[in-house]
């Protein structure tokens, strides 16, 4: 590929990146509710799941689509619905002491799980790697050093984008410590979880 190729790619990615979606309301949802590790563990997740869309786009991912349609389907309601049982937890908690020390003892895989499963189930993700990411890519001319660049520019456009979007979040969240902000945080970031659930389940 030539330098050109990945340049455009990397200005699609960033752009597609800017524009917030389920996985960017998340991420802030998460950093607001259980710190910046776990919003981080979110955004390794989701870069996770843009490196399996990366290789399914390359290696035929409008045929793999089809054969596994349903298995996409199950993972979309699947991760709507966990985003939608956090958010009501969130909503529902109270800024005791220990509320906020179980949220920070939340797992870290736990989030790294989330993020990949929202990834894999975002509309916008799978309409970006099917309609727009083979405009950018000639999938016959792709070698293994072409893949680790184009993983390599997905993690800088997307990781970066995302990671400021937690540490936003976070700053944020610092400059309210009181318990009726902290309440208020957990409740924004429990609406946000169900808004971005919601909007997962019924976007095509």
């Amino acid at each position: 590929m030539s330098s050109a190729s990945l340049l455009a790619l990397f200005g699609a990615m960033l752009i597609v990146a800017l524009v917030p979606g389920p996985a960017v309301f998340a991420v802030i949802a998460r950093t607001f509710s259980s710190g910046f590790s776990r919003g981080l563990m979110m955004i390794v997740g989701i870069t996770l799941g843009d490196f399996i869309f990366i290789l399914l786009a390359l290696f035929g991912l409008s045929i793999i689509s089809e054969i596994m349609g349903t298995t996409f389907l199950i993972i979309k309601y699947a991760s709507a619905a966990y985003l939608i049982w956090l958010g009501i937890n969130l909503i529902k908690s109270k800024a005791t002491s220990e509320d906020i020390k179980a949220s920070k003892e939340s797992s870290l895989v736990a989030s790294l799980a989330t993020g990949l499963m929202i990834n894999l189930g975002n509309p916008k993700a799978i309409v970006f790697y099917i309609g727009l990411f083979p405009a950018f890519i000639d999938v016959n001319q792709v070698v293994t050093v072409d893949v680790l660049a184009i993983m390599g520019i997905a993690t800088l456009a997307f990781g970066s984008v995302n990671i400021c979007y937690a540490l936003l979040a976070l700053r944020a969240k610092r400059v309210l410590k009181s318990p009726n902000a902290l309440s208020l945080i957990n409740k924004t970031a429990g609406t946000i979880m169900v808004s971005t659930g919601a909007v997962v389940a019924i976007k095509a």
